[in-house]
């Protein structure tokens, strides 16, 4: 059974068939395994393969990548469909190969697609001949390969991930098959639109096949005749790129305008907190001889939709008095309906709820993104694809929370769930909003990606480890406590929000100053993230947010910037910390402000921060070489040219005084979190190459070079991937204009 036989006349094929891609060159997407270099790709064109298994949503290029190998290889190839071959088919595959490699010394390689389907006897039958060289698999699953391939088949082939085609991808797509006078279009004189090409690859959602199937029917029926008359234009209407890619709509009822106009009527009258009209419509609909079990359907929808967690009840009691009519029946069952009616109209209300529609609208219209990593489930997997490293177990932490990633890298910082202000709803507002703002925090330069490719041999995959730990998330707040410990803040005062990050600081600044403004200079990563949650708030009620790097603003004028405005606060965090001129950077800060105006500032000084040497345990290094490794460690933390370590919390206030500032005053903090030491932790300090004293130059300095590498080998060792306790300084820093 060959799925790549020739098809004779490429007319009689369909659209997608005809544009399967032949060479490497032709396909389109996945750059991370078929990209100029990499492994597959090269393993392809040296006819070296191994085997593999092609993993990844439908129409992502699993078969044609079969199929260009196929064109590519010496080696005889042959091509079984798990869902329409068994045990039989796979006896004759293995037969032709012992041939192939008794009579021939030629290789043979065996796609399988849908190789998933395949029972586990089925699987377990090719095992010895993959093993001993009989054959070279390629297998093919739309599924995850660790959950649905025989683990022992898993484990001796490569593993290559395919992801859904970006909009890009179907772009570059679409282009060769318009242009391809042999396959595709090229011949005719195809035009679209505006927003019909654009309509096409968006609803086909990475899927190429689904691309080229809607491609055909927009081309292929839009004349009344087709192929057209030469020198004709074939147009492509927006309407007709919508019809050839249809979504199925669902309708609802069947019935006449009083129905609906009554059932309209009565909700909104529950809606509106109406008890009087509401009571009215469900007299009159029950009158008519409406269904009460509709009309408690309605209900119950409406305890949800338009009550929601502005008070959880409603919907208890909707569901209980609907239970009671079902036992009780009519006439006496009306009682319970009004009940429901009576308690659902006085309700307070929310429709925060409507928040999962946005949610709907992104996974419909926006580009799927991955789960996040840390979030996908490692059972089987972990090893491979690295899948659920990095999740922080929120019962593991103070409070049962620790913030983290949960939405996709795509839509991070982008807001579903809106709170009212009303009822129970009102209690848990202020407790959400802060709790995001302090995962935005965390999480801002957080995204560790996943591991699209897995070989058994020489597999060492070095886990993401990452800042974010116990105690991260107190932390954070106990920072933005600090930072707005500012007494003579009005609700109409203006502040100006220095290195946003996430936004920690920026929303409790809008909390503070509900009648005032905030504004803030962000980067555009910064921006990006803080427009998206800030989109969620009345226009008035935005921060102002000018794209702008810190570095940057401060060499221009306050009046380039802001205009005629000055800020009655400026806050921020580490905006000093790596600074060269923090005492320019400081004149700038006072131009921000307002005469009588704070500077507010939480500070983290890195000369006051862990040292290694605290973290190795006794014995860890002999004597003489510990008691010098210390004096080594004082050239990193004692360096006069480093401006990470060269000022503490007293320089601080005196620059600030230079600077024009008075009643400088500070607190410094000291503050324990867990951490866990990564492999790119110890390389920026041991890099003997970097351009600031750190510990690598240090040791050169002070070991000769046997005893600095035993040294280095120490520090690997015992600290490598481990949790510690890392200790910081944080200086918190009010000054008056």
């Amino acid at each position: 059974m060959d799925l790549f036989a020739s098809a004779g006349d490429l007319s009689s094929l369909p659209l997608a068939a005809r544009m399967r891609p032949r060479t490497l060159d032709e396909f389109a997407g996945q750059d991370h395994i078929i990209g100029p270099g990499r492994l597959l790709r090269r393993a392809i064109q040296a006819d070296q393969l191994s085997s593999v298994i092609f993993s990844g949503p439908p129409g992502s290029g699993k078969t044609t990548l079969a199929r260009i190998i196929a064109n590519t290889t010496k080696s005889s190839f042959v091509t079984l469909n798990a869902v329409l071959s068994g045990v039989k088919d796979i006896r004759g595959a293995i037969e032709e190969a012992r041939k192939q490699k008794e009579f021939y010394d030629k290789k043979t390689i065996l796609f399988v697609d849908e190789v998933h389907r395949w029972n586990k006897a089925q699987q377990d039958a090719l095992l010895p001949w993959v093993e001993n060289g009989i054959f070279i698999l390629i297998g093919a699953t739309t599924e995850n390969p660790y959950f649905e391939v025989n683990s022992a088949l898993v484990s001796r082939s490569r593993i290559f991930q395919l992801k859904t085609l970006n909009d890009e991808d179907l772009r570059t797509i679409a282009g060769y098959t318009l242009a391809d006078k042999e396959r595709g279009y090229g011949k005719y004189d195809v035009r679209f639109k505006d927003g019909a090409l654009e309509h096409l690859v968006k609803i086909a959602a990475g899927d190429a096949r689904s691309l080229l199937n809607a491609l055909e029917l927009a081309v292929e029926t839009t004349p009344s005749d087709f192929p057209p008359a030469d020198g004709k234009i074939i147009e492509i209407t927006l309407e007709a790129a919508e019809e050839s890619i249809q979504k199925k709509v669902v309708l609802y009822d069947k019935e006449g305008d009083y129905h609906f106009d009554t059932i309209s009527a009565f909700i909104k009258s529950l809606r509106g907190s109406d008890p009087d009209a509401a009571l009215y419509w469900l007299a009159r609909m029950i009158r008519a001889g409406e269904e009460p079990k509709y009309i408690f359907r309605r209900m119950l929808i409406l305890a949800s939709e338009d009550i929601g967690l502005a008070d959880p009840q409603a919907l208890v009691v909707t569901e209980a008095a609907a239970a009671a009519y079902e036992r009780v029946g009519l006439p006496e069952g009306q009682f319970h309906l009004a009940q429901a009616v009576l308690y659902l109209a006085s309700a307070p209300k929310s429709n925060s709820t409507l928040g999962y529609f946005d949610a709907l609208a992104a996974v419909e219209e926006e580009e799927q993104d991955e789960v996040p990593t840390h979030l996908k489930d490692g059972n089987r997997d972990k090893k491979g694809f690295g899948h659920g490293e990095g999740y922080l177990y929120p019962h593991a932490y103070r409070n049962h929370w620790i913030a983290q990633q949960y939405l996709p890298i795509g839509l991070k910082g982008k807001v579903f769930y809106k709170p009212s202000g009303e009822g129970y709803e009102k209690e848990i507002h202020s407790r959400v909003l802060r709790r995001r703002e302090a995962q935005l925090e965390a999480v801002i330069d957080n995204s560790p990606g996943e591991i699209l490719t897995y070989s058994p041999a020489n597999s060492n995959r070095e886990a993401w480890l990452n800042r974010i730990s116990r105690g991260v998330s107190t932390l954070l707040e106990e920072i933005r406590e600090e930072v707005f410990t500012i007494p003579s803040i009005q609700r109409h005062h203006r502040i100006l929000v220095l290195k946003p990050g996430g936004g920690l600081l920026l929303w409790e600044a809008l909390r503070r100053v509900p009648e005032g403004a905030v504004w803030s200079l962000v980067s555009d990563k910064e921006g990006e993230i803080l427009s998206n949650y800030s989109e969620t708030l009345a226009e008035l009620e935005r921060p102002v947010l000018v794209h702008k790097p810190l570095e940057d603003a401060f060499k221009d004028s306050p009046e380039s910037i802001f205009g005629d405005i000055r800020f009655e606060a400026v806050v921020g965090r580490n905006v000093l910390t790596r600074s060269a001129n923090k005492k320019e950077n400081l004149e700038h800060i006072h131009s921000f402000l307002e005469g009588g105006g704070i500077l507010s500032l939480a500070e983290t000084i890195p000369g006051k921060s862990q040292r290694l040497s605290a973290l190795l345990p006794a014995g860890a290094l002999p004597d003489n070489s510990a008691e010098r490794f210390r004096k080594a460690e004082k050239l990193v933390y004692h360096n006069d040219e480093n401006i990470l370590v060269n000022w503490d919390e007293d320089d601080l206030c005196r620059l600030c005084r230079e600077a024009g500032y008075s009643k400088v005053t500070f607190i410094l903090k000291e503050f324990t979190e867990t951490r866990v030491v990564g492999k790119q932790d110890l390389h920026r300090w041991l890099d003997p190459e970097s351009t600031m004293m750190n510990y690598g130059r240090a040791l050169e300095k002070c070991f000769p070079k046997d005893e600095k590498k035993s040294i280095i080998d120490v520090l690997h060792r015992e600290l490598l991937n481990k949790e510690v306790s890392w200790k910081s300084s944080v200086c918190f820093l009010q000054s008056l204009k």
